[in-house]
């Protein structure tokens, strides 16, 4: 599986001197998606992202929850031709876009990717800064939405710690195979060892059951199953490619 790509190309802070007549007119597109494979989630989303998609996890010093959107490098089956997504759920790591917040030892500033096509200085859809200078309403819907991404973060951050404490995680290979093609795999990436969590002492499980996180465990787990959900997607995307030519 490879590294989590940037989708973010040319990130700015964002001020009232360089973007006060800035408006962002959403496009409903996922383009800047369409070559990634995997993507980071937090804990709250686990849950649901896990229904529809395989969710692992990935990284090294720092791992986190991922949720895999292609079967190969460069490929995103999720988003489609018309760059809209396949599924019920969109990660908020996307839905973010195309902001950002940046952070400087303790501090957080807001930046976007002034490179989306979205931006215009028309006042077409809302805009960042009113009249006066002053910071919109869907500026400050935008600065609660990261903040609470951010902590969400911190939360995902704790949760991973401890499944490396306990020693839980173990590298895993998905193996898959569409017809008519070699056996193919998609690596580089975790999973939490069963027999590995049975034998953890109960005052550990039950610590455990009480942050809710061995429900996120046996779901993450469950979900491993939705590799099947992938080739099928990807069976789908080569029969289309297909019937074009």
């Amino acid at each position: 599986m490879e590294k989590q790509l940037l989708i973010y190309a040319n990130v700015k802070p964002v001020t009232k001197t360089e973007h006060a007549e800035w408006s962002l007119k959403g496009t409903g597109k996922l383009d800047f998606a369409k070559d990634i494979n995997s993507l980071p989630l937090t804990l709250p989303e686990i849950a649901l992202a896990a229904h529809e998609l395989p969710v692992v996890f990935s990284g090294g010093d720092n791992v986190v929850p991922t949720v895999i959107t292609g079967l190969q490098d460069g490929q995103n089956l999720v988003v489609n031709e018309e760059g809209k997504w396949q599924g019920r759920y969109v990660p908020a790591f996307l839905r973010r876009y195309p902001f950002v917040f940046s952070k400087a030892e303790e501090t957080f500033t807001l930046c976007i990717d002034e490179s989306y096509d979205g931006w215009n200085q028309d006042g077409e859809g809302e805009r960042l800064f009113d009249a006066k200078g002053e910071q919109t309403q869907y500026l400050g819907g935008v600065l609660n939405f990261l903040q609470e991404y951010q902590a969400h973060f911190t939360q995902t951050q704790s949760f991973c710690d401890r499944l490396k404490e306990l020693d839980l995680l173990e590298p895993v290979t998905a193996t898959y195979e569409i017809a008519g093609a070699n056996k193919m795999s998609l690596g580089g990436f975790f999973a939490v060892n069963r027999q590995k969590l049975k034998a953890l002492p109960q005052e550990q499980l039950m610590a455990m059951l009480s942050r809710d996180e061995l429900e996120l465990i046996y779901l993450h787990l469950f979900s491993l199953s939705r590799f099947n959900h992938l080739v099928e997607l990807m069976v789908k995307k080569e029969a289309g490619a297909s019937d074009k030519h």
